[in-house]
């Protein structure tokens, strides 16, 4: 199998972001690396196998972690 950089931009070929562009963050193995797309991509920051992702000869910087928005749960009666 191919090793991609970390920086390095591609797209996906399968699933539901099938032919959106993504970034690699990390290496996780020679198979796996996780993704991330812009924020208005549809790109989630996920796991992805290598054999799903074509490079396509850009480099990037690699976007910073968003956080995930948590809606508190209110417990109890309202006062």
């Amino acid at each position: 199998m191919r090793a991609l950089d970390v920086g390095t931009v591609c797209v996906k070929t399968t699933g539901r972001e099938a032919g959106k562009k993504a970034v690699v963050a990390q290496v996780v193995d020679d198979n796996f690396v996780i993704i991330d797309g812009a924020d208005n991509s549809g790109v989630r920051r996920r796991k992805c196998n290598i054999a799903h992702l074509i490079p396509i000869g850009e480099s990037a910087q690699v976007p910073p972690q968003r956080e995930r928005k948590v809606k508190e749960k209110r417990k109890g009666k309202k006062e």
